[in-house]
């Protein structure tokens, strides 16, 4: 089995700043970046979950963890292909009122943000063209299906696949 590391990003981007791989289409870097904004979405929604004592800390300290490597990732490939990415102070999150007031208000907002995140993930791995991306996206969609778990059970054998104009109109209830 072959693990995807920090590191190895870091090498695939050393690679692409040398030209010994090469940049990700446009199209695919559109998706990178839609990628990133739901992980800067996911990491606010996990720290502010937190806070609430709610749920399960140590479950959500993973996800959260979880979210800033994904981040990360993203992050170097879209560095390297020389378009720095979005950071949480580029943008503004928005959440429905009372979202985080009760634990099912709590577990319904996680299971909308999971459900989106894992869409556009899917999504990605449908659309995007070159590797590692594509590879990426299978394997974080992997890791969001995860954190899904933790707000509703098992409902779907074929989860949906969002293509990046609806993932970009879901992701804009909560951004702007």
């Amino acid at each position: 089995m072959q693990v995807l590391t920090r590191g190895a990003l870091l090498k695939f981007g050393a690679l692409l700043a040398v030209g010994g791989v090469d940049v990700p289409p446009d199209t695919d870097l559109a998706f990178a970046r839609l990628l990133v904004a739901t992980e800067l979405l996911a990491d606010d929604f996990y720290s502010q979950a937190l806070k609430t004592g709610f749920l399960d800390g140590a479950a959500l300290h993973e996800a959260r963890a979880n979210e800033r490597a994904h981040y990360a990732g993203l992050a170097a490939i879209l560095n390297e292909a020389g378009e720095p990415p979005a950071t949480a102070a580029d943008i503004d999150f928005s959440y429905p009122r009372g979202a985080f007031a009760t634990a099912p208000s709590l577990r319904r907002l996680g299971g909308a943000l999971e459900t989106l995140q894992l869409g556009a993930y899917l999504g990605a791995a449908d659309a995007v063209t070159s590797e590692p991306l594509r590879g990426i996206a299978a394997r974080i969609g992997a890791n969001e299906a995860q954190h899904l778990t933790m707000f509703e059970p098992f409902h779907s054998s074929f989860p949906v696949a969002l293509s990046i104009e609806q993932a970009s109109n879901a992701l804009g209830d909560y951004t702007s």
